[in-house]
This record gives C-alpha cells, structure tokens and sequence, in this order.
C-alpha cells in the first residue's frame, strides 16, 4: 500500500518572514476527509479503508459510487456527484487513465463544474492537494484494479 503521510499547508508569518526570511510548515489542522493511502484492496480515508468504486466529498465523506468499472459509467454515474455542489470533480480512470465520453458529463458541463481525469492514484493525490487547500472538489474513483 502506498501511504500518502501528513498533509501539509504551507503558511507564512509575515514578520516572520521579513525578519528571518523563512516559511514554516505545520500539519493541516482541518476535520475534512483526506486520503492516507490506496492500492488494489482500496483506499485508506481518515484511517478507514474503502473498498470498491467511491465518492468522496472532502466535508461528507466517503460513500459508495454506482459504477464499478469504466463500461459501466453512465451520465447518471456523473449526476450523481451533482448532489455535492463541487467546484471540480476528479475522475479516478482505474489503474490507467480512461477518459469517459464528454456525453457522460454533459450535466456537470452544463452546470459549470469543472472536470479532471486522471488514474486513481494520481485522482487520490491530487484530491487531497486540492482539499487541503480548502477547494471544494468531489472525487469520484474506480477501483485501482480497473482499467
């Protein structure tokens, strides 16, 4: 399993800074979901692991997405990451990256919520950057064993 560690913010002090010319970094004090790990048995968010396809919103949590594998995705797959409001969704494709049909995501198109695609490792990393900087993104993930 790759582990994912801390989150990190960095911050300034701004008299800090122009005194000593440094930054400081400190864990996220944030109670939002992150991701501390994944792999082919699933991924770890906030030291639970979760099996199978997933959704998850940085402030509701994990919960279990309808497709399981790429074939099954439908516009409807996409509409449900609609109830969350998000900002940005990031496609998890499975092992490698599978972009889904832009007709699959005309409903978040038409509501103006940007969409990346990425394999799910790459989704994991990227969500927990984007969270951690207090963006409201949605991840939707296939399983690493797909694709």
């Amino acid at each position: 399993m790759l582990t994912l560690g801390k989150t990190y913010n960095l911050t300034t002090e701004l008299a800090l800074f122009k005194k000593h010319l440094h930054m400081k970094l400190h864990p996220d004090a944030s109670n939002a979901y992150s991701i501390q790990g994944y792999s082919d048995d699933g991924v770890v968010v906030n030291g639970k692991l979760q099996t199978g396809p997933l959704k998850l919103c940085a402030i509701q949590g994990p919960q279990l997405w309808s497709s399981a594998t790429f074939e099954d995705l439908t516009q409807a797959s996409f509409d449900e990451l609609l109830e969350f409001r998000p900002e940005l969704v990031i496609f998890g494709s499975g092992n490698r990256l599978r972009f889904p049909s832009p007709a699959l995501l005309r409903g978040l198109i038409q509501q103006g919520i940007g969409v990346e695609t990425m394999d799910s490792g790459a989704a994991c990393r990227t969500f927990n950057v984007l969270a951690g900087e207090g963006r409201h993104v949605v991840l939707a993930l296939l399983p690493l064993t797909t694709g």
